[in-house]
C-alpha cells in the first residue's frame, strides 16, 4: 500500500482542503488542519458536514467515503496542537510561524514542501536556519533534513496475529484489516466476545473534569472518534445492536455539583457535546427528585459488545482467519517471526507482528508477564422490563441502567476485588439498591440473574496501546523511546470499564504507529498510553 501524502495547513481553510482532495489523484492524502477558531462546518461537503466534532479541544479524525482521504483537526491553541503532533509532513501551508520554528522543521520529511503567505525577515532567517531553502518567491522552500536527522521507516510486512477476540481483539483486525493486513485471531472461546465483552450491554458517554486532565481528554478522543468509526461501520441500532438515546449523568452531591457548575460556565463544551442540568430539569427528565442536578450526554448511549465485535470482525472480510476454541500459551521469536504455541506445543499461527488483546490473560505470556495488570469483578443485574420505572435514555450516577431491550434492563456494574465469577446475591442486592435510590423508589427482591465480567485494569486506569517493553534488557531509560521493546510485539491491554470507546481510537493508533502514519491523538496522550511508561518510572527511581 503506497504511502498516504501528509499535508499540514496551519490554519483550516476549506477551500484548501477541497483543492487538495481535487489534486490528490487517487493517491491516499492525509490532510492535516490546525484549527484555533471554531470552524463553521455548514460550508464543506456534506461527506465532511456529517462527520464533523463538537467544537471541543483536541484532534479529531474523520475519512472520506471512499477511504481515500484522512482530515485530522486540531482544535486550539495552534502552537500548542504544532508542538502535540506526531506525524511527518510532505508539505505545509503557513499561514503564521511558530515561535519555536524547529517543531515544524521535526515534522518535515526531507524534501519536503512549504508556502507561506507572509514572512518577514526574522522569520525567514528562522525557518533557513532549521533547514528551509527558498526559491526565487521566498514564500516556498524546500525542506533538507540534516544527516542522519530523519531515518526512513521500512514498509511493514503486512501479517498479524491477534490474540484476544473481544472489543480490543475485534478492533485490531478490523483497523489492520483496513490498510490491507492479512490477521490471524486466536481465541480460547467458540465464539467472540466470551468474557468481560459478553454483557448485553455496555455504556458509552464522556468524562469531564474541572482541569480537563489527560484522562479527559483521552476518554474524550476515543468517545467522539468511536461515534465516527460506528457511523462508518454502519450505525448503532443498525450495524450493531445499541442506541444513541443519551446518558443523564446525575451528581453525587451538592459539592459534586457546584465543581460540574464551574465545568459547565467555563463554556468549554458545546450543548450537543455536554449540556449541564440544574434540579428542576434534570428531575423533569428523570421522574424523579434529583436535587442536585444532571449532565445530559445527547450523544452518548449504549450498544451491545457482542454485536460490535461481529460487526467489526465481518468487515475484515478474507484477510482475517479465525482461530477460535484455541488456547495460545506458547510465544517465541524464531528469526522475525513470532511462533504461537498450543498447550500441546503444536504451532497456532506465525507471523512477525502479534498483539495481546486477551485483557489480564496476556499476563500468562512470559514477554508480559510483568506488565502491572489487574482484574477488576463486575456484575451486571438483569431485570425483568417493569421492575423499575421506565426511561428512554440511560441514566447513571453510582449505578447505571440501560432502557430495556429484549424485555431485559441491564443494571451495574459492581466493582469487587475478589475472583469470584458466580452471579451472587450481595452484588444483585447492591446494583438493585444504587439504582432504586436514584430513581427514587424502594429497593426490592428480583429472581437472581445477571452476568459476572473480570475488567483489565492498569494502576493508572488508562488503556495499554502500543510496543511492550522488554524489561529483561538492562539500561538506563530517561525517556519512552530509551525503553527496550520486544521486535513485532504489542499490546491493546487495560480497557477497565470503557472498553467500547478504547477500542476503536487504540486500535487507529496502533495501525498508525505500525504503519508509520500521522497518530490519531496529540504526542502527549500517545504517550499517556504507551505500555513501557510502568517500566519508565521504575528505572527512573531506581537510577
Amino acid at each position: 500500500m503506497r504511502r498516504a501524502l501528509v499535508l499540514l495547513d496551519t490554519d483550516f481553510d476549506g477551500a484548501r482542503l477541497h483543492a487538495a482532495c481535487a489534486a490528490h489523484g487517487g493517491r491516499r492524502l492525509h490532510y492535516i488542519a490546525l484549527a484555533p477558531r471554531p470552524v463553521d462546518a455548514s460550508h464543506l461537503p456534506e461527506e465532511w458536514r456529517r462527520q464533523w466534532p463538537p467544537c471541543v479541544p483536541g484532534q479529531h479524525r474523520m475519512v472520506s467515503r471512499d477511504g481515500l482521504v484522512t482530515l485530522d483537526v486540531l482544535a486550539g491553541d495552534p502552537e500548542a496542537c504544532l508542538a502535540q503532533l506526531a506525524a511527518r509532513i510532505d508539505a505545509v501551508h503557513l499561514a503564521w510561524v511558530p515561535a519555536a520554528v524547529a517543531v515544524l522543521a521535526r515534522l518535515m520529511t526531507d524534501g519536503g514542501q512549504l508556502q507561506a503567505v507572509h514572512l518577514d525577515e526574522a522569520q525567514r532567517a528562522a525557518l533557513q536556519g532549521n533547514g528551509f531553502v527558498f526559491d526565487e518567491s521566498r514564500l516556498r522552500a524546500t525542506f533538507y533534513a540534516r544527516r542522519g536527522e530523519h531515518v526512513a521507516v521500512a514498509a511493514p510486512e503486512r501479517r498479524a496475529i491477534v490474540i484476544g477476540a473481544g472489543v480490543a481483539g475485534a478492533a485490531a483486525c478490523e483497523r489492520l484489516a483496513a490498510r490491507g493486513w492479512k490477521v490471524t485471531l486466536i481465541e480460547r472461546h467458540a465464539q467472540a466476545a466470551s468474557e468481560a465483552s459478553g454483557n448485553l450491554a455496555g455504556i458509552f458517554m464522556p468524562q469531564l473534569s474541572k482541569d480537563d486532565n489527560i484522562a479527559t481528554r483521552l476518554v474524550r478522543a476515543a468517545y467522539l472518534y468511536s461515534l465516527r468509526y460506528w457511523t462508518d461501520l454502519g450505525g448503532i441500532g443498525a450495524a450493531f445492536e445499541g442506541a444513541q438515546c443519551g446518558v443523564l449523568q446525575l451528581a453525587r452531591d451538592g459539592a459534586h455539583a457546584q465543581v460540574q457548575r464551574q465545568i459547565a460556565a467555563s463554556g468549554m463544551y458545546p450543548p450537543e457535546f455536554a449540556r449541564w442540568l440544574e434540579a428542576p430539569e434534570a428531575a423533569a427528565m428523570l421522574g424523579a427528585p434529583a436535587p442536585d442536578g444532571a449532565w445530559w450526554f445527547g450523544q452518548g448511549g449504549w450498544a451491545r459488545p457482542s454485536s460490535v465485535c461481529a460487526a467489526m470482525l465481518d468487515a475484515c472480510g478474507a484477510l482475517l482467519t479465525r482461530c477460535f476454541s484455541s488456547s495460545a500459551l506458547g510465544l517465541e521469536r524464531v528469526a522475525d517471526e513470532w511462533r504461537v504455541r498450543d498447550a500441546q506445543g503444536s504451532l497456532i499461527a506465525a507471523a512477525p507482528t502479534v498483539i495481546l488483546a486477551a485483557g489480564t490473560g496476556a499476563v500468562q505470556f512470559g514477554q508480559a508477564a510483568g506488565l502491572p495488570l489487574d482484574a477488576v469483578r463486575g456484575q451486571v443485574t438483569h431485570l425483568a422490563e417493569g421492575s423499575l420505572p421506565s426511561l428512554p435514555f440511560v441514566v447513571c450516577r453510582e449505578a447505571y441502567m440501560t432502557p430495556a431491550h429484549g424485555g431485559i434492563v441491564c443494571v451495574g456494574a459492581s466493582y469487587d476485588a475478589d475472583a469470584d465469577a458466580s452471579v451472587r446475591a450481595a452484588s444483585q442486592h447492591d446494583n438493585i439498591g444504587k439504582v432504586a435510590a436514584i430513581l427514587g423508589v424502594a429497593p426490592f427482591e428480583a429472581p437472581l440473574a445477571g452476568r459476572t465480567g473480570f475488567r483489565c485494569v492498569a494502576p493508572d486506569r488508562l488503556p495499554l496501546a502500543g510496543a511492550l517493553p522488554d524489561p529483561g534488557v538492562p539500561g538506563r531509560c530517561e525517556r519512552l523511546r530509551d525503553v527496550p521493546r520486544w521486535p513485532g510485539l504489542h499490546g491493546l491491554l487495560g480497557y477497565a470499564s470503557r472498553g467500547l470507546i478504547w477500542a476503536p481510537l487504540a486500535a487507529e493508533l496502533l495501525a498508525c504507529q505500525l504503519e508509520g502514519e500521522p497518530l490519531p491523538l496529540e504526542r502527549q496522550l500517545a504517550e499517556a498510553l504507551d505500555p513501557a511508561r510502568f517500566l519508565l518510572r521504575e528505572r527512573r527511581r531506581a537510577s
